[in-house]
């Protein structure tokens, strides 16, 4: 498989889905479908045709995580912090990002799915930080965005503990926003993009800015910034009132 493929896109509706390709591998990272990812990151961020990102699993899952035999093999990457610096770089797109996730999200692949703005998972989703299983510290930013996301207490029972979460866990603790049926996933996926569609992108932007940069302020000092720094009104702001008013 050519390194392009390993990581799909297809558009629809204005989202846009991200597909980690390749199943025979249960989806195992590697530096080439790192490189796929990064290339595709890069060009959503120019493509405003774009309002929404999904990041999903084809085949079984989501990703089984670090592909080990890449480790072993002594994987040669750009730079130092490369795969961190390829999930910030989606984690700062100006758009909402999803991490659609069924089946196994294993470690790096979890890292992955915590740079997305938040994560939606199948009923068959189990969630694990297995580094301590391989004597492996992380450096694709688990240290920092786990405990964001469950509190401090729970990053270290799943640092420490390896143990698996599944999707009912990872709701309760706040590492998933959601769970829907295998069944029903993918038209629930949809559905939520066509509602995030539906509302303004340049609203979203400036959401995404705020949020990411008042992110661990003290209040006050959010407070202020959101009333001075604020992106303001957008462009089509009348449109979408006018229209609404005329309903």
């Amino acid at each position: 498989m050519s390194e392009s493929n390993l990581v799909t896109r297809n558009d629809l509706d204005g989202a846009a889905y991200l597909t980690l390709n390749r199943p025979d591998k249960l989806n195992a990272l590697t530096v080439g479908m790192f490189e796929a990812l990064r290339a595709h990151v890069i060009q959503l961020g120019k493509d405003d045709d774009i309002s929404c990102v999904v990041i999903s699993g084809a085949g079984k899952c989501f990703s089984a995580g670090h592909d080990l035999a890449d480790i072993a093999g002594g994987e040669r990457v750009p730079s130092r912090g490369w795969h961190s610096e390829t999930l910030r770089m989606m984690e700062l797109l100006p758009k909402p990002v999803i991490a659609a996730v069924h089946g196994h999200c294993y470690t790096g692949a979890l890292e992955v799915a915590l740079a997305a703005d938040y994560i939606v998972a199948a009923e068959s989703a189990k969630f694990a930080d297995t580094h301590a299983k391989w004597a492996l510290t992380p450096v694709w930013g688990m240290s920092q965005r786990l405990p964001r996301r469950v509190g401090i207490s729970t990053a270290k029972k799943m640092m420490f503990t390896a143990a698996t979460l599944n999707a009912e866990e990872a709701l309760r603790v706040g590492l998933a926003e959601c769970v829907f049926s295998d069944d029903t996933f993918q038209a629930e996926i949809q559905a939520m993009c066509e509602g995030i569609v539906a509302n303004s992108s340049f609203t979203h932007q400036a959401n995404k800015k705020l949020l990411e940069t008042t992110d661990g302020k003290a209040l006050d000092a959010g407070l202020q910034w959101e009333v001075f720094s604020s992106e303001g009104r957008g462009p089509d702001m009348e449109e979408r009132i006018n229209g609404f008013m005329k309903k």
